[in-house]
């Protein structure tokens, strides 16, 4: 399979909106090389291991990566994002040098060019993620390691949306608990809920991409027993209640099936979104609001958002 990366030099400013417009051009996930990483301070209670290279990073600005299928349409796709981005500076964005370039990677070539950004990190009291081909000794006895190979599913565990997931789903699972993950990516989230011992997880990804590299990793971590990896919209065709259902998705599809979540999930069952920018915070909120949820929690981390929410027991509910 063949790939095109889309490299947009920018600022710090347009990375949001501008890794939001790759989004919806149909990358699953962007890569951020922002030379400010080289020198931040970090105070992290977790110890998150940094091996950072001057030479990945721009002198100055921000660069944007992403990668989307080459097709018939993707002349198009280009041209859209390049339309895209040139209009922020109508809403007083500083684009910055707005320097577009394309190539195209096959996925092998991908799959091991990005491996350089991905090293180890503890994300949690409990949650280590390793990648497949690093070596990591757990530093505990109740550490509990997700070996992680992402693949073309741009999930590496690692990005705030996904640690605010699985800090919340280490709070909320129980043994024994039935969980759906919604847009699953990497299954990072299914494998971190059964190694909390939910019972069973159904894991949901329209991207079959996603789907088959969910899989793999579900099979490397060991618990196919208790996740079942599957191709699917949303929550569509989903009957069996669940106690928790986590998604990682951009806010506007969270408001898409708010309802379908509140009607699947158990009386007194908790649902956690996140995946929301700041900006979009009190949009979910009230979308979550309004299907009848409670707002338990809201988590921010960088500029993202988490929120938990629960569904009433049905006595508060008065049924």
């Amino acid at each position: 399979m063949k790939w095109s990366e889309i490299s947009i030099h920018t600022t710090n400013e347009a990375v949001e909106p501008i890794s939001n417009i790759l989004h919806e051009a149909g990358a699953s996930g962007v890569v951020i090389e922002d030379p400010q990483e080289l020198t931040k301070e970090r105070v992290d209670k977790f110890g998150e291991i940094y091996q950072l290279d001057p030479g990945d990073y721009p002198e100055t600005g921000v660069i944007v990566k992403a990668y989307i299928t080459v097709n018939s349409f993707l002349a198009e796709t280009i041209d859209g994002i390049k339309q895209a981005v040139t209009n922020l500076a109508t809403f007083d964005i500083d684009i910055g040098a707005n320097k577009v370039e394309i190539s195209e990677v096959d996925e092998e070539e991908w799959a091991t060019a990005w491996k350089k950004y991905y090293t180890p990190v503890k994300i949690s009291e409990k949650f280590t993620i390793v990648p497949t081909w690093e070596e990591y000794t757990p530093v505990s006895s109740d550490e509990l390691i997700i070996e992680l190979d992402p693949g073309m599913a741009f999930g590496t565990g690692t990005h705030p949306t996904t640690v605010m997931c699985i800090q919340a789903l280490e709070r909320t699972v129980r043994e024994g608990d039935q969980v759906i993950d919604v847009g699953t990516g990497s299954g990072v989230l299914s494998i971190a809920a059964a190694l909390l011992k939910a019972s069973h997880v159904r894991a949901l990804d329209l991207d079959d991409v996603a789907v088959k590299a969910a899989r793999e990793n579900v099979e490397l971590n060991q618990v196919s027993n208790r996740v079942d990896v599957k191709q699917g919209n949303l929550l569509h065709e989903q009957t069996e209640q669940a106690d928790i259902i986590v998604a990682n998705i951009l806010a506007e599809v969270i408001m898409l099936f708010t309802e379908d979540a509140f009607n699947l999930v158990k009386s007194g069952g908790t649902f956690i979104t996140s995946g929301i920018i700041q900006q979009k915070k009190q949009l979910v909120k009230e979308g979550l609001t309004h299907a009848g949820f409670i707002i338990e929690e809201v988590i921010t981390m960088e500029d993202w958002v988490a929120i938990i929410a629960k569904k009433p027991f049905l006595k508060e509910m008065g049924e």
